[in-house]
C-alpha cells in the first residue's frame, strides 16, 4: 500500500529489488500529511520471500530503507518467516505491531493499522487499532472488519485525521 504490488494472476507479490520499486501516486504526500498532523509512521510488513528463497533480505533491506528516507517512516518492521514457521510476527498476528509500539512508545488504542490485504487488518484488530482497508480489488478474500475502506493511503488519510481529532494520536502502517 506504500509500494506497488507486482500483480501476478490477481494476487500481490513485493518487488524484487529496490529497483523495481515504485511509489503509490499520493503516498509521498499523504506521509508528508499524517507526519504534518504528528502520527508516527511504522510500516509493518510480510516477507516470507526471505524464506522462500525468491528475494534476499539485502533486496528487501534496500527497499526498506528507500521507503524510511524517501517517505519520512519512523521504523520498518519486517517478518522474513513463512506461514508454516509459526512465528508471532507473521501478520494476521499482531507481534510485529506490538513490538513496533513497544521500541516507539506508541499507544496502540489510539493507532491506526492501514493495510491492503485481510492480514493487514486482522493484525490491527487483534493489537488493539483502528483500521482502514486500501482496496486495490486483489484477487484474494477481503477483510469483513475493517473500520474503513479507502482506494488509496491518500484517500484515507482524512478519516484517520478525524479519527486523531477524536483522540486517536499515531498512525501505525
Amino acid at each position: 500500500m506504500l509500494n506497488a504490488a507486482v500483480v501476478v494472476n490477481g494476487c500481490p507479490h513485493p518487488p524484487a529489488d529496490v529497483e523495481e520499486m515504485t511509489l503509490l501516486p499520493g503516498v509521498e504526500e499523504a506521509c508528508a500529511r499524517l507526519r504534518a498532523e504528528g502520527f508516527a509512521l511504522v510500516c509493518v510488513t510480510n516477507q516470507p520471500d526471505i524464506a522462500r528463497g525468491t528475494v534476499s533480505s539485502a533486496s528487501v533491506d534496500a527497499i526498506n530503507q528507500r521507503l524510511l528516507t524517501v517517505l519520512g517512516l519512523d521504523a520498518v518492521a519486517v517478518c522474513p518467516h513463512d506461514d508454516d514457521a509459526g512465528c508471532n510476527c507473521r501478520k494476521p498476528k499482531p507481534g510485529l505491531i506490538l513490538d513496533a509500539a513497544a521500541e516507539l512508545g506508541l499507544d496502540l488504542h489510539h493507532s491506526v493499522v492501514v493495510g491492503d490485504r485481510w492480514r493487514d487488518v486482522e493484525a490491527g484488530r487483534r493489537a488493539g487499532c483502528a483500521t482502514v482497508f486500501i482496496d486495490h480489488d486483489y484477487d484474494e478474500p477481503r477483510p469483513d472488519n475493517a473500520d474503513a475502506i479507502a482506494a488509496s493511503l491518500a484517500d484515507g488519510v482524512p478519516w484517520i485525521i478525524s479519527l486523531s481529532r477524536r483522540g486517536a494520536g499515531v498512525a501505525t502502517e
